[in-house]
Formats: C-alpha cells, sequence, structure tokens
C-alpha cells in the first residue's frame, strides 16, 4: 500500500455561490439599464360629448377634409397634393378669414379633417399630421411675433399672451376612422 498512488479527487467548484452572484448581476443590471417608452403622437382630445347630444352643424366651407389613401397618395379636398405643399394649403385654409368663398370663414371656424385608408402607410400619416400641425405653429408663430414681438414657443406655458395667440388661432383638428374594408 505504500508504493501505491492514490487516485486524486478532483477539485469542484462550489454552485451555491453561484447562483447568489447571477442573481446579483440580474437586479444589477435591471437596475442601470434605461428602458425607452414610445410616447405616442400628443394631441389633445375635446371631451366625450353626451350620449343624445347632436354634433354642432359645420358648413362645408370651413371643413378641410385631407384623405390619405393606402397608396400613401395626399388629397385634399379630392384633389391630390403633393406632401409639401400640404402646409401651406392648410395655412391658407385657415387665414382665409372670409376673402376666398372656398375656404374657411374664419381660423375660429376652421376644421382640418384627416382621414386615412386601413392600408395607408404610417410614415406618410405622421408627416401628413406633421405638416398640418407645422401650419398652426407657423400661424401661431407669425401672430405671437406681430402682437408680441416674441416667438409663440417663448411666450411663457400659460401665459395670457400664449392664451390670446390660441385664441387666434384654435387648433381644430379632426381625426376620422378609416372605412371599414
Amino acid at each position: 500500500m505504500i508504493g501505491k498512488k492514490r487516485k486524486r479527487e478532483e477539485p469542484e467548484l462550489g454552485g451555491a455561490g453561484m447562483s447568489d452572484i447571477a442573481f446579483l448581476l440580474l437586479i444589477f443590471f435591471l437596475l442601470v439599464t434605461t428602458i425607452d417608452v414610445d410616447t405616442g403622437i400628443g394631441l389633445v382630445l375635446p371631451p366625450e360629448p353626451e350620449q343624445d347630444q347632436e354634433p354642432p352643424p359645420i358648413k362645408e366651407r370651413n371643413m378641410l377634409k385631407i384623405l390619405v389613401n393606402a397608396q400613401g397618395m395626399v388629397l385634399l379636398d379630392e384633389e391630390p397634393t403633393s406632401l409639401s405643399e400640404v402646409k401651406q394649403k392648410v395655412k391658407d385654409f385657415i387665414d382665409n378669414r372670409g376673402q376666398d368663398p372656398n375656404l374657411s370663414e374664419s381660423p375660429d371656424k376652421a376644421i382640418v379633417s384627416i382621414k386615412t385608408d386601413r392600408q395607408t402607410p404610417y410614415s406618410v400619416y405622421i408627416d401628413m399630421l406633421d405638416e398640418v400641425v407645422g401650419a398652426y405653429e407657423e400661424l401661431r408663430n407669425t401672430a405671437a411675433q406681430s402682437r408680441f414681438g416674441k416667438s409663440y414657443e417663448s411666450l411663457g406655458e400659460n401665459s395670457a399672451e400664449r392664451q390670446q395667440v390660441q385664441d387666434i388661432y384654435p387648433k381644430k383638428i379632426s381625426i376620422a376612422e378609416p372605412d371599414q374594408g
């Protein structure tokens, strides 16, 4: 037995500590990782009408109908229009002040109605919505510059000046449901 070599046991790693380390690493990465949150499209919705309340009558003249079809074409009052022309046409429609009988009577009565098809490319819809919102922003900025000598963005968030500009050009955008199909 003296000359006989004993078989050495293989060293083992303890597994109990590994699960603790894995758990601590998991907690660490959960705490330090930032998760991007999609904010979506920021729109202020009007209050829901009561069930027996009829919608107010709207003259056809005061509604600019924009349709974005399944091919991504933009139609303003059933006329094909390029996306780059939308902002100017919306500004002309809103700021008409009764001069052209085919456009709105006043900025307060002007409504921009946006309708899409179920297969409308999302990117075209967002680009078109940006053009419409941009038209309102440009009109409001021009009004703020002429009245107060400041840009619309520099007016205080809840200031009386900002509210006056919003009253001159109220943002009336109607997003219609797509047709079933």
